[in-house]
């Protein structure tokens, strides 16, 4: 069964070619990968030419700015859909989602339109991690489950879709081009009534490389979770209120 795995990449030169090597000596023949970088300027781009010498099935877009990995995710997807794959698994190239939970993935797919991983289920899930950077993610995960009243674990980006059972415009829904795309998407499927299965994963530090997300990144999250739950609540409110949450979110 050829499926495809979209990797975003930005400034990921120390991790391209690890994650690239696990992922083939796990699935060798049936797995075709697409890296989608963002003007990486660590010789990311080079690495990945080198592989697509060595490899056909690795492909690459390479972008001319930083436009986000919620909208490489989306691409990714759509190109999926495109090139006509029923199945296609997006992670990180940082070297903390292993290639080997996507086996289990599949063992659920069949049963489920989407299957997600959660960093919630084991005590020691988040290892190695600084303290700081374990209650910031705690912090989030519980935000957004009593906001968005989902108990899923909705801002992790290493996922298996089945895009015969998933229609790719419902997917497009979710709006935000970074990381908010994650929940966002979550939040849309879960109310479109797709079937969502979880496994649970321990998500190690990286060890290679830095994170690329911001302080300023999690404050705009904050301030856009409570914008989609405003622009849903305006649904099923009265004529004043909701002129009242408008000019709230337009702010």
């Amino acid at each position: 069964m050829k499926f495809l795995i979209i990797i975003p990449t930005l400034n990921e030169h120390k991790n391209i070619s690890l994650i690239y090597n696990k992922i083939f000596k796990i699935f060798k023949k049936n797995v075709e990968i697409l890296f989608i970088d963002d003007n990486s300027s660590d010789g990311s781009k080079e690495e990945i030419i080198d592989l697509k010498k060595k490899n056909k099935k690795v492909n690459y877009i390479f972008r001319k700015k930083k436009l986000g990995i919620g909208s490489a995710h989306k691409l990714g997807i759509k190109i999926a859909k495109t090139r006509k794959y029923q199945y296609v698994c997006t992670m990180d190239c940082d070297g903390t989602h292993d290639p080997k939970t996507i086996k289990s993935m599949f063992n659920l797919i069949k049963k489920f339109d989407l299957v997600i991983t959660t960093r919630f289920k084991y005590k020691n899930s988040l290892k190695g991690w600084p303290l700081k950077r374990i209650f910031i993610t705690k912090a989030r995960y519980y935000l957004v489950s009593f906001i968005l009243n989902s108990k899923l674990d909705s801002s992790g980006g290493f996922r298996l879709y089945d895009l015969k059972k998933i229609k790719i415009k419902d997917i497009f829904l979710a709006k935000d081009k970074n990381y908010n795309f994650f929940w966002e998407s979550i939040f849309i499927l879960e109310r479109k009534k797709y079937k969502i299965a979880e496994i649970p994963i321990i998500l190690p530090n990286r060890t290679l490389g830095s994170s690329k997300m911001r302080f300023a990144d999690i404050f705009y999250g904050i301030f856009y979770l409570f914008k989609i739950y405003i622009i849903h609540k305006l649904k099923n409110i009265d004529k004043l209120e909701k002129i009242l949450l408008i000019t709230l979110v337009q702010l």
